[in-house]
């Protein structure tokens, strides 16, 4: 019992870190000319979300008591814009939760941040609410519930992803009990009237991240421990479908369903835990990138925020080695 309590209490401790780890607000890095290394903010950023504006400026969203939020104009270069709530105006979907994995995207003039409420083992009570703000930087206002297990019989309703196709929206979900999706309103604030969950993947995945290139639509995700340092197992895989609804598989064609992938992102010597990506980025020079999180070997306190290019190999996306890279070349913008 007494080791189990120890494990719970490292575990609570990497997920309700502080949003930042030192008073420098700025996350620079000093690499040769025209390459960056990662990871590319040194700060706690548990699963990003990010989201580009009218001006080429990006931010990024992350896990946090309030929800930190980061600009840059490179991917590279990061520097803290505040948070999206402050304690008075921060959702109270579950009572004594933290924020976890928000996803903002620009719907209809209005920047809405999907978000997730959970405490540890609160697998029954965990819920999805969404907020909205007229600028990127806040301040967001709560609009309360979405879903959660009580409404849609979905156990650990976590980890939001909004996805557009054809003209309608939609919402995906799920952390251990198989991703799902739903059919939002146009304004992506509430389900749409009628609408029916439905699953797509099975129980081994967490943080699904959709994403549409040529004919096949993507369904990234996350597998293994994502909170635990160096003892993390975290994975990012996929699977790939022509249809939205699947079937989505791996290269030898078995489903998702049965938990079968293609791994994007493994662990290496100097990096592991590395998962929870954010939406794909395509810069100047037409490559795209990816962030996503992870522990230093070197420093193990708090999830880093990472930077890769996606390789495109015969329609599967590859990151070169498999692994997280030390130094690469700046994206173009």
């Amino acid at each position: 019992m007494r080791t189990l309590t120890i494990l719970l209490s490292f575990l609570i401790s990497c997920c309700y870190m502080p949003d930042y780890l030192d008073d420098k607000r700025e996350y620079n890095n000093d690499p040769p000319s025209g390459k960056y290394r990662n990871p590319v903010i040194q700060g706690n950023v548990p699963d990003p979300t990010i989201v580009q504006v009218d001006d080429g400026t990006f931010y990024v969203y992350c896990t946090g008591q309030n929800v930190f939020i980061y600009h840059s104009t490179d991917l590279v270069n990061w520097t803290s814009a505040g948070t999206a709530f402050t304690d008075e105006t921060r959702p109270s979907l579950v009572p004594n939760a933290g924020i976890w994995a928000p996803d903002v995207s620009y719907i209809n003039g209005k920047y809405v941040m999907h978000y997730s409420m959970s405490i540890w083992d609160g697998q029954t009570t965990a819920s999805i609410g969404a907020a909205f703000a007229d600028r990127p930087e806040g301040p967001f206002t709560d609009r309360g519930l979405l879903l959660n297990m009580s409404t849609h019989g979905v156990q650990n309703s976590i980890d939001p992803n909004y996805f557009e196709d054809n003209g309608n929206k939609y919402l995906f979900w799920g952390s251990w009990h198989g991703i799902w999706g739903i059919e939002l309103s146009d304004d992506g604030l509430s389900l749409n009237d009628g609408c029916e969950k439905r699953q797509i993947a099975g129980t081994a995945y967490e943080a699904a991240y959709m994403h549409k290139r040529g004919k096949y639509y993507y369904l990234f995700a996350s597998i293994g421990s994502c909170c635990a340092g160096l003892e993390s197992t975290y994975t990012t895989v996929v699977g790939r479908s022509e249809n939205l609804w699947g079937p989505y598989t791996d290269k030898q064609g078995r489903p998702m369903m049965e938990n079968r992938h293609e791994t994007v992102i493994s662990k290496n010597e100097h990096f592991v835990g590395v998962g929870h990506n954010s939406e794909i980025v395509q810069d100047k020079a037409g490559n795209d990138w990816m962030l996503y999180h992870g522990f230093s070997v070197e420093n193990q306190r708090g999830r880093r925020l990472f930077l890769d290019k996606i390789v495109w190999v015969e329609d599967w996306p590859t990151i070169a080695g498999g692994t997280p890279s030390i130094e690469d070349d700046v994206p173009v913008f």
